[in-house]
C-alpha cells in the first residue's frame, strides 16, 4: 500500500492517544490525524501533510485542532467537534487518495451527542453517511474467526421483528462481497446462525429458521453461493466447526461478540464492509477508568493497523 493509514484520534480523554503512540512504539507505522497537546507526555512526534508518508523516527501527526486540553478520563464537550471534524477529515483524504484506509480510535457517542449532536449510533453509520452508502456491515475479526452480526444496537425483545429475511440477505451478500474483496478470498464460505435455541429445532423452538432462515438459505445455495445453516450457535464456534466457514453471520450482537471477544479477547478488530473506502477499529471502547495510567493494551489498535494494510492491498490500494 503506498498511501498511508490514516488513524483518527478518537476521544481523547480515552486511551486512544495512548494506545497511538504504543502502536507506534511497536513498529506501526500510519498518520494519526488529532492534537498534539493530547498525546501522552513525552511522546516524540513530528508534523506531517496531507499526503505525506509517515516516515520512520518521530510519530507521524497530521496536526487536528481541538478547542480544549484533554484530562485523561474526563470528556471535555468543546472537545467533541474536533472528534467528530478528525473523522470527516481522514474520509475526505482517503476519498482524494491521500490515504490507504482509515482505522478509527474509540469514540463515546454520548460525549460527542451532548458536545457536537452528534445523530448517529456510532461510527459505522457515520461513516456509511460520509461515504453516501444506504447499507454497511459490522464484521468482527481476529485470526481463528470472523463474525457479522445482522442486527446490532437494538434490544434483544426488538430482533425478532427485526431480522427479516431482506436484512438477512443483504448482509449475506454484502458479508461475502467484502470477504471477496477485502480479504481476497475468491469463494467465502458463510455459516448462518439461527436465531432460536437450537436453531429452532425443526419449530419446536421458535418459526423463524424453517420459514424464513432455511428457504433463504437455499434459494442463495441455488444461486452458487456458498452459504450453509441454519446453525445452532452453541455449536458454531469450537475449533473444528470454525474450519468451515470464512464468516460466521449471526442473529444479533450479543451471539456473534461473545464467542470472539472470548477467543481474542485483546486482538479482535471491527471493520467495517460495504464502504468503498477501508475501515478497521480496535474492538474496544474509550476505557475512561484507565485514561492516562500508561497500562493500556494496544493489541487491538495494532491488530487493526495491520487488517486495515492487509484490506488496502486485497483492494489494490
Amino acid at each position: 500500500m503506498s498511501a498511508p493509514v490514516l488513524l483518527t484520534c478518537g476521544d481523547p480523554a480515552g486511551i486512544g492517544p495512548e494506545i497511538a503512540a504504543k502502536a507506534w512504539a511497536a513498529g506501526e507505522r500510519f498518520v494519526w490525524i488529532g492534537d498534539p497537546r493530547h498525546l501522552p507526555a513525552g511522546t516524540d512526534w513530528r508534523e506531517v501533510a496531507e499526503g505525506e508518508a509517515p516516515g520512520d523516527g518521530a510519530l507521524a501527526v497530521l496536526r487536528q485542532a481541538f478547542a480544549a486540553p484533554a484530562p485523561p478520563g474526563q470528556p471535555v464537550a468543546a472537545n467533541a467537534a474536533g472528534v467528530v471534524a478528525a473523522i470527516i477529515r481522514a474520509v475526505r483524504l482517503v476519498q482524494a487518495g491521500l490515504g490507504g484506509a482509515v482505522c478509527t480510535a474509540p469514540i463515546n457517542k454520548k460525549a460527542l451527542k451532548d458536545g457536537a449532536g452528534f445523530a448517529f449510533p456510532g461510527h459505522t453509520e457515520f461513516l456509511a453517511h460520509l461515504a453516501g452508502v444506504d447499507r454497511v456491515v459490522m464484521m468482527l475479526a481476529c485470526p481463528g474467526l470472523r463474525v457479522v452480526p445482522a442486527t446490532i444496537h437494538i434490544p434483544l425483545s426488538e430482533v425478532p421483528g427485526a431480522l427479516t429475511e431482506a436484512l438477512l440477505e443483504e448482509t449475506i451478500r454484502i458479508t461475502r462481497a467484502g470477504l471477496v474483496r477485502d480479504f481476497g478470498i475468491a469463494a467465502p464460505r458463510i455459516a448462518v446462525a439461527g436465531l432460536n435455541p437450537h436453531a429452532g429445532e425443526g419449530g419446536a423452538m421458535g418459526w423463524e429458521e424453517e420459514r424464513m432462515i432455511r428457504p433463504l438459505i437455499a434459494r442463495l445455495k441455488a444461486e452458487g453461493l456458498a452459504v450453509t445453516g441454519p446453525w445452532p450457535a452453541d455449536t458454531m464456534f469450537h475449533a473444528r466447526a470454525r474450519a468451515g466457514y470464512d464468516a460466521a453471520v449471526c442473529a444479533y450482537h450479543d451471539q456473534a461478540l461473545i464467542p470472539i471477544k472470548t477467543i481474542d479477547f485483546a486482538g479482535g478488530v471491527n471493520v467495517t464492509l460495504g464502504l468503498p473506502f477501508v475501515r478497521s477499529s480496535p474492538d474496544h471502547g474509550t476505557a475512561y477508568d484507565i485514561a492516562g495510567r500508561g497500562v493500556a493494551d494496544p493489541s487491538s489498535l495494532i491488530a487493526a493497523l495491520r487488517m486495515a494494510r492487509e484490506m488496502a492491498a486485497a483492494r489494490g490500494v
